[in-house]
């Protein structure tokens, strides 16, 4: 079936005709995906602005009720919405099901509760002045919603990074205008049917896709939009700023990352080895808080290569569907290109390849083994640039001064990682780290702590309540006491 897009609360035929969307498990059609105009996306934004006075004035108990169905819809139509996800992006069974569907089922229904949106501060005495009598000035500070949101979302979850833009924006009394990536956007077009038939009004959501960067371009330079919500590349974030910035319009930014993982000499290695080889696992790599920089104190370094090595080596590499397996392939054939020609710079660069490096041996997919590259310094492009691919570096240091400031001689400053058997040592360490967020003896998230990078990671945060900060304007209300 060929997709339409959605503008305006109407299933719309694409002027610009479809194109295919690939499984990169077996290079099969997975379906045909809308390629809209310039115009039609200006339609897209002018709906979404007609819809903005009347959703951002309803109650917010009736835009909660309206995410809270949302989410039970997506829990009722899970395994299909898996498997089109599956199809779409190659992840495995058990990643598209908990990690795709199931958090973007949690953030709308996270986003379903309602959060006060007023602050009372506390009153100030004011002497008499040129500003009149003396008097008790009192002030509330209120969160507004800022507009029509462009949300422009990745390739590696669909599910999960469309849900928190979208499910916090319309919680605050945004509208959105969503652009998927063009790998895999026709699990967003399922989040719209599903908002829709939640009773979200005509305009409230709208989805628009293409191959074409056109696309893109045409939202975020549309004068209807008053913020635009990135997760991407720094290269594209950049040039986004760029436009937004002239018209001084809002920004969130989640842009790459090439996490640190500093693993002192008093460290567990193997809980290090587990964390650090979910890069292998987790999406394939295609993930920007992977921990794909190591940066190993040498009293383990050696026993950390190993063992790392020996847990790439264990990993099924194959069909996604199959039940044992843990890495899939990577998006498209381009993407698996840029990665191995990483993997042949490291090699060129001086660092050894301990694990992988080699192209599985499958007939269809784009499918790179977990690579495991050692002996690496801080100025090889590999260990410096993000590979998004299941690739590892692994660098040695001598004291914790150098390992810290290895780990901060970086562009990128997303999530770093700690791995240490002092915990006072690893939160001081963590401290000195530039990066907005640090796992320490962990690679787990905690959902309602803020998220977002520092440098060219991007700015602003989200999750939890920040979310809600992120899309809203703060206005103040003072009068005389």
């Amino acid at each position: 079936m060929n997709q339409r897009l959605f503008i305006g609360g109407t299933w719309t035929e694409p002027e610009g005709g479809h194109y295919e969307v690939v499984d990169p498990a077996t290079e099969a059609t997975v379906g045909a995906a809308p390629e809209a105009t310039r115009a039609q996306v200006a339609d897209a934004c002018t709906a979404a602005r007609e819809a903005f006075g009347p959703w951002s004035r309803t109650a917010p108990e009736e835009r909660a009720a309206i995410l809270a169905r949302a989410a039970d819809l997506i829990r009722e139509r899970l395994v299909p919405y898996a498997e089109l996800a599956q199809a779409e992006t190659g992840a495995t069974t058990g990643t598209a099901r908990a990690m795709q569907v199931g958090v973007a089922a949690a953030r709308f229904r996270r986003y379903a509760r309602v959060e006060p949106a007023e602050w009372p501060i506390a009153p100030q005495i004011n002497e008499a002045g040129p500003m009149g009598k003396a008097g008790v000035v009192g002030a509330l500070a209120i969160r507004q919603p800022v507009g029509v949101i462009a949300c422009i979302s990745s390739y590696n979850n669909p599910w999960a990074n469309a849900a928190g833009k979208i499910a916090p924006a319309l919680a605050m009394g945004n509208t959105v205008v969503v652009k998927p990536a063009p790998q895999d956007p026709l699990s967003v077009y399922r989040m719209a049917e599903v908002l829709e038939a939640a009773g979200a009004p005509p305009g409230v959501v709208n989805v628009v896709s293409g191959s074409s960067v056109e696309v893109g371009e045409a939202l975020v330079a549309s004068p209807d939009v008053d913020m635009v919500s990135f997760t991407g590349s720094t290269a594209v974030g950049q040039r986004i700023a760029e436009v937004c910035g002239r018209d001084m319009r809002r920004q969130l930014m989640e842009l790459g990352g090439k996490g640190a993982a500093l693993v002192l000499d008093d460290a567990d290695v193997d809980s290090a080895v587990s964390g650090i080889g979910t890069t292998f696992s987790f999406y394939s790599g295609q993930i920007c808080t992977a921990p794909t920089r190591v940066l190993a104190q040498r009293p383990v370094y050696d026993r950390l290569v190993e063992r790392l090595a020996a847990y790439a080596r264990r990993l099924k590499v194959g069909d996604p569907r199959e039940p044992d397996t843990v890495v899939g392939p990577v998006i498209s054939r381009a993407h698996r290109d840029r990665v191995e020609s990483y993997i042949e710079l490291g090699r060129k660069e001086g660092a050894v390849v301990v694990a992988g490096g080699e192209r599985p041996p499958v007939d269809r997919g784009f499918y790179v083994p977990p690579t495991l590259l050692s002996d690496c310094t801080n100025d090889m492009r590999v260990a410096r640039e993000e590979i998004f691919g299941p690739v590892v570096t692994v660098t040695p240091f001598d004291d914790e001064e150098e390992g810290i400031a290895l780990a901060n001689d970086s562009d990128y400053g997303l999530i770093d990682y700690v791995w240490s058997a002092d915990v006072a040592r690893a939160f001081r360490v963590a401290r000195r780290l530039r990066a907005g967020g640090v796992g320490v003896n962990t690679v787990a998230r905690n959902m309602e702590a803020p998220f977002g990078g520092f440098k060219k990671s991007g700015f602003g945060r989200d999750v939890g309540s920040y979310a809600l900060h992120a899309y809203s304007e703060v206005q103040a209300i003072v009068w005389p006491g």
